[in-house]
């Protein structure tokens, strides 16, 4: 039986966006099962059709022959075990080490990033980036940090790479920042401008994008900057 990774709308869902690019961009196939955004409340058909599958009832589930792994960490580990010869992290050590710590941080960091701008693949909102770049410190903390981070990465590859040389784990979960930052134009230094480029140009990555960009389903709760479009 195909695997099966149970997502929500792409033009929102960052969460399920990180393990889809994962699979997509290494090549391993797999059956999506989106599940729309009507409500998080308890009784929405969102919450019923994910607590039949996970005790958590969130995206993204990465289901293998009736077994369900969720959080995205979780689910990238399971996919490094199970398919090795991939090397969805990087091949030395340290490097590995130092993959893992990043996804974790991404994981359970960067709260203004997330709260002030939401993933919105559909709109582009620069003014609303501008207003929030100068009225958000917590925000331009974020990103500081995120470009302390990519910047010593980059810095210990060669021109062009992405943050480990190839690709890994660590750039499919750092993919929804790229999306963020291209959405609201924040700034960034001209060397991670062009890293959030190639990111958003791998092929993985850009079959992400055009399918959110097909959905046309406007979801009030996930558009502070929107509603009444």
């Amino acid at each position: 039986m195909a695997l099966q990774l149970y997502v929500g709308n792409k033009n929102y869902s960052s969460w399920s966006m990180r393990p889809w690019v994962l699979m997509k961009q290494a090549g391993i196939p797999f059956e999506e099962k989106m599940v729309r955004f009507d409500s998080f409340d308890a009784n929405s058909v969102f919450k019923k059709e994910l607590r039949a599958i996970s005790p958590i009832a969130k995206v993204p589930v990465l289901v293998d022959d009736g077994f369900a792994i969720w959080d995205t960490l979780a689910i990238a580990e399971y996919l490094a075990e199970r398919f090795p010869e991939l090397h969805l992290w990087p091949r030395e050590v340290k490097a590995r080490a130092r993959a893992r710590s990043v996804c974790a941080e991404m994981h359970s960091g960067f709260g203004a990033l997330r709260t002030h701008c939401p993933m919105n693949i559909e709109a582009s909102l620069p003014d609303t980036g501008r207003l929030i770049w100068r009225d958000k410190p917590d925000v331009r903390a974020d990103v500081a940090r995120v470009c302390g981070l990519w910047g010593e990465l980059l810095a210990a590859q060669p021109a062009g790479s992405l943050l480990f040389g190839e690709f890994t784990i660590a750039d499919a979960y750092f993919a929804p920042v790229c999306s963020r930052i291209r959405t609201y134009d924040l700034p960034l230094p001209a060397d991670l401008e062009a890293y959030v480029a190639r990111v958003l140009a791998l092929p993985g990555v850009k079959a992400w994008v055009e399918e959110a960009l097909i959905e046309h389903d406007f979801i009030d709760f996930d558009e502070p900057y929107r509603l009444g479009r």
